[in-house]
């Protein structure tokens, strides 16, 4: 794992220096986007439009659209400057039982690790939490972004899982829930216990279960490198640039003319030519003017 954040866990008046890891990770099955005739990779560009340009990503700045259109654009130096206490600091806030928080606000988790002078009060806190039997309530940001967070203690490590503001979680607003109930007979809601009862556990055990679709894909992919099914896409030899509608218009046009006059070239020769091969022939002579008889008198 490589750390993706550098910051400190503010607990009261101690500050403990950690890293941050993420604690997930994506398991699916990566495919590209590609062409199904040949295989070649299917490419996304930036491009401004207005001006039609492809805009490198050091140009890219982040806007604001209003409601009548207007854009109000953030370049990352404004952005930088904007007041965050909690930019390089996870701040302990309160402390709760975690069966009072609803899962259904739970972001993304980390982990969190101590760098090398802080093992002693990070263990602290760890057992000192854990003893507690609660979590800790902290505000955090990571990416520019200011969450609330959970501390709790995981495999003897701090895990801080980011949390949804409570304006970011949607209200159920369905039809059904403004209707009357619908009648349930008792026997109805005893046969719910019972499959309830038939299909429970005492313990959650994660890994009893497989993501069979991934295994099948994985199987797939396997059995097609195996039967030499694959595709080698042709080598890309110039880069595709994006090519201005009026210069290519021109372009054609200018080609179009060239043809035309190699085309005709031949023709003019060829008639410059009969005309030097009729100067060349000697000159005809005239026949000689018949003499008149002179009148009678």
């Amino acid at each position: 794992m490589r750390a993706m954040w550098k910051g400190s866990v503010s607990f009261g008046l101690v500050s403990i220096p950690i890293q941050l890891y993420a604690a997930t990770e994506n398991k699916n099955v990566s495919l590209r986007q590609v062409h199904e005739a040949d295989g070649g990779r299917i490419q996304y560009k930036r491009f401004c439009t207005i001006d039609g340009q492809e805009v490198p990503y050091a140009e890219i700045a982040k806007g604001y659209e209003l409601p009548d259109g207007e854009m109000v654009v953030i370049t990352d130096a404004e952005m930088a400057e904007l007041p965050l206490s909690t930019q390089r600091t996870i701040d302990v806030l309160e402390f709760v039982p975690l069966e009072s928080i609803d899962p259904i606000q739970y972001d993304r988790t980390y982990y969190l690790e101590p760098q090398k002078n802080a093992v002693k009060p990070y263990v602290v806190l760890r057992d000192a939490l854990h003893k507690s039997s609660q979590v800790a309530i902290a505000k955090v940001a990571v990416r520019q972004r200011e969450s609330m967070a959970v501390l709790r203690v995981h495999a003897d490590v701090l895990v801080m899982t980011t949390m949804l503001w409570p304006d970011e979680v949607r209200e159920p607003d369905f039809p059904f829930l403004r209707d009357d109930p619908p009648q349930i007979r008792p026997q109805e809601l005893t046969m719910a216990g019972s499959l309830i009862d038939s299909l429970a556990e005492p313990v959650f055990e994660p890994e009893k279960y497989k993501d069979h679709y991934r295994e099948a894909l994985e199987e797939m992919i396997e059995a097609k490198v195996a039967g030499d099914e694959t595709t080698k896409p042709a080598a890309v030899t110039a880069k595709a640039d994006v090519v201005d509608l009026m210069a290519a218009l021109q372009a054609s046009v200018d080609a179009a003319k060239k043809s035309r006059q190699a085309a005709a070239a031949p023709t003019k020769a060829a008639e410059e030519s009969a005309v030097s091969d009729e100067d060349a022939k000697p000159a005809k002579k005239k026949p000689a003017a018949r003499k008149r008889a002179p009148k009678s008198a």
